[in-house]
């Protein structure tokens, strides 16, 4: 019996690299499947004669892309071509928080924008920044903070997400130019662009690394989050949370909300609470989930 990780999964094959970096292609046994039992890209697992024969427990995963124990993520936002959206990623945000996966923002495209168009997003980047969360500024031929991210990729499984034709190929050629990832254009029609990975993939990085190419998509479910832990989601408002009047403050209609009286002071972003609030509303408009 050996053990090792999977990091690539392919019309019912896995291909599993072991400690001494032999990579094994492996399929799973029967039994799997009437379990109910699915292996990802990610999982630790025992198998032998290229059978898997069983799955260590995960520590986190995501539905979509499919895939375990993620230790962070980079989560791929344009600038341009298409136009940023604090909407979208915010809900990537809120998707990581979830699983505890650590977000990186990567923003691709920052050239194509004129000086003006520049300057009317830098205070909304600077906001996440204040806020705690990672961001890296990146072109189309070269991030200016690709140093920086390649030190936050040591050692760490990382997954690369974002809607299609953000630039995620292109990050990945940049960070391991031996893959020659394809990349596409954008739709003019759509303003998004078409999707040029199929599978999710596990690449070694430096000494330690792994770093994850996933197929793109323009959407999130967010049906796992509650109205009542989607607060606990949004780290500026946890901050403030205790100072609320009521335990459980949904930061809506409440009276003595402090976190309504920081939006009032701008102390919390006017976008960010606006997210906050689009989100809440689609969430309470879900029908109960009884599974």
């Amino acid at each position: 019996m050996a053990t090792g990780k999977i990091i690539k999964s392919i019309s019912g094959f896995y291909d599993v690299v072991q400690a001494d970096g032999a990579i094994i292609r492996t399929r799973a046994r029967g039994n799997f499947r009437k379990q109910g039992i699915k292996p990802l890209v990610g999982d630790f697992v025992e198998f032998a004669d290229a059978y898997l024969l069983s799955i260590e427990p995960r520590k986190n995963e995501l539905v979509r892309p499919p895939i375990a124990n993620i230790d962070q993520a980079i989560v791929v936002m344009s600038a341009a071509e298409p136009a940023f959206s604090s909407n979208l990623l915010d809900r990537y945000l809120v998707y990581l928080a979830t699983c505890s996966i650590k977000p990186l923002i990567y923003i691709s495209k920052f050239e194509l924008l004129t000086v003006e168009q520049q300057e009317q997003l830098l205070p909304i980047f600077a906001v996440y920044r204040k806020i705690g969360y990672p961001v890296l500024l990146g072109t189309t031929e070269l991030s200016t903070d690709f140093h920086e991210l390649r030190q936050l990729l040591a050692g760490q499984e990382t997954v690369v997400m974002g809607q299609s034709g953000a630039g995620k190929s292109t990050l990945l050629n940049h960070l391991l130019p031996q893959l020659d990832l394809a990349t596409a254009a954008i739709s003019n029609s759509l303003n998004r662009g078409k999707h040029t990975t199929r599978t999710v993939t596990l690449y070694p990085f430096g000494a330690a690394g792994l770093v994850a190419d996933t197929p793109g998509f323009s959407s999130l479910d967010l049906t796992a989050i509650t109205v009542t832990t989607l607060p606990t989601l949004f780290p500026e408002f946890v901050a403030l949370a205790d100072q609320c009047r009521f335990r459980g403050c949904l930061h809506l209609q409440e009276p003595d909300c402090a976190v309504k009286a920081a939006l009032d002071q701008g102390k919390i972003a006017q976008f960010r609470y606006e997210d906050y609030q689009q989100l809440h509303q689609e969430l309470a408009a879900l029908k109960p989930n009884y599974r």
